[in-house]
């Protein structure tokens, strides 16, 4: 019947308008625009910290820098939410036209049963109407399709309640929406102008930070000179490591030639490698290494959470240039400093009044800077994630912690490597 098919269709496209797939996506974002207020609210905090002297420094126009990239990284998430927002309002706008259509015809084809019904209401009419077939066969064909209308009814009944049904859920759901979205607005232009100002602030630390360049250069000195200290100690670890592995290399192949000799086979070729590749020459440290390259941009942070206020690379303040060979990143006071990944302990010393840990992991090395406190011990095997200490404060109270990232004798820019 065509009544009959009009309203499967319709029970067929009111089952298939599921849920948007913009969930997952949706909760992502929320999960990392709350990290991000949380990321805004300790940088704000150790803002206070390094601004309450009237004297600006360094770290205060880092936790600036710092603030505002977390500003901006907050709005670009907001808009990505606001994009998915309006495709989930489109969507549902297309489905409550869609059952409004549908609504409407089922009304419309319930109508014209009514009418047909009630011009038929007579039980005489109905026998008339069986009675009046040919023969037997039809007349019972013509009673089942008379039980079967009226089953029909009272389904399309149900079919039309439960279409105005959904069509408030849609409703809602719409008016939900564009209720987030007005949020969503508000708290952009809230990010937008605080941003502003942030910028308006770093202009002015920047300005005064220039106007003192002698001083600033000092500092600036000072911070090289220790970052050269501390390069110098990881260049003479990592050729320890080499110079060690490189005799272990070649015990091993005058043990392999002897006993070739004695077996009256050729010796072996000896290594003719010279470069960091002798640190994964052992099966173990090879593994390790290919183990470490295979979770590149998947390690864990060296803290658990952290914003970072000197990134990788050159830097420049004014006129002035410095460079970094890792991340400065600040942290929560005495926080826990964890290894990115499973290795041995290679070296601890002390460079510039700052304690420092190296873990070696194959032909690759992490370099842990500023720890109040150590828990692990020179040749200790960790794994990743485990705690080595706790990271240290300034006269402040501004925690911070210095992370650097060797293959070999090269730096590597720690954000390859982390997890984002």
């Amino acid at each position: 019947m065509k009544l009959l098919r009009i309203a499967l269709l319709a029970i067929i496209t009111f089952l298939s308008v599921g849920s948007l797939s913009y969930g997952q996506t949706r909760a992502e974002l929320e999960r990392r625009k709350a990290q991000l207020n949380k990321d805004i609210e300790m940088i704000n905090s150790s803002l206070k910290k390094t601004s309450s002297d009237k004297k600006v420094t360094l770290k205060e126009l880092n936790a600036l820098k710092a603030q505002i990239r977390l500003r901006e990284e907050k709005i670009k998430t907001i808009n990505s939410e606001m994009r998915l927002l309006d495709g989930e309002i489109n969507e549902n706008m297309n489905n409550i036209r869609s059952l409004q259509a549908q609504l409407t015809q089922l009304k419309s084809d319930y109508a014209a049963m009514i009418r047909f019904a009630q011009k038929n209401q007579g039980a005489y009419s109905k026998l008339m109407y069986v009675f009046a077939a040919k023969d037997f066969n039809q007349a019972y064909k013509r009673l089942k399709y008379l039980q079967q209308f009226s089953e029909y009814r009272v389904k399309q009944a149900q079919y039309i309640e439960d279409t105005q049904t959904k069509l408030k859920g849609k409703v809602a759901l719409l008016n939900k929406n564009k209720k987030e979205k007005d949020n969503l607005l508000s708290d952009q232009q809230k990010e937008k102008n605080t941003l502003g100002k942030a910028e308006t602030s770093q202009s002015n630390v920047i300005k005064q930070l220039t106007s003192q360049e002698k001083k600033l250069r000092q500092d600036l000195s000072q911070k090289q000179r220790d970052a050269a200290q501390l390069d110098r100690a990881i260049r003479a670890a990592i050729e320890r490591e080499i110079a060690l592995a490189k005799k272990k290399a070649e015990e091993e192949a005058r043990a392999a030639a002897a006993k070739a000799r004695a077996e009256g086979k050729e010796a072996p070729a000896p290594s003719t490698s010279k470069s960091s590749s002798v640190l994964a020459a052992t099966p173990e440290a090879a593994k390790l290494s290919a183990s470490f390259v295979s979770n590149r941009g998947k390690l864990p942070w060296p803290v658990t959470n952290g914003v970072i206020t000197e990134s990788y690379g050159t830097q420049k303040i004014g006129n002035i240039t410095k460079e970094s060979n890792g991340w400065t990143i600040r942290t929560n006071a005495n926080a826990p400093a964890r290894a990115v990944f499973e290795g041995t302990v290679s070296r601890i010393v002390e460079i510039a009044g700052k304690n420092v840990v190296m873990i070696r992991h194959g032909e690759f090395f992490t370099i842990y800077q500023n720890l109040k406190t150590i828990s692990v011990s020179s040749g200790q095997k960790v794994s990743t994630k485990q705690t080595i200490g706790t990271v240290g404060s300034d006269e402040d109270g501004v925690s911070e912690i210095h992370f650097e990232l060797w293959k070999g004798m090269e730096t590597q820019n720690p954000g390859s490597w982390l997890a984002n």
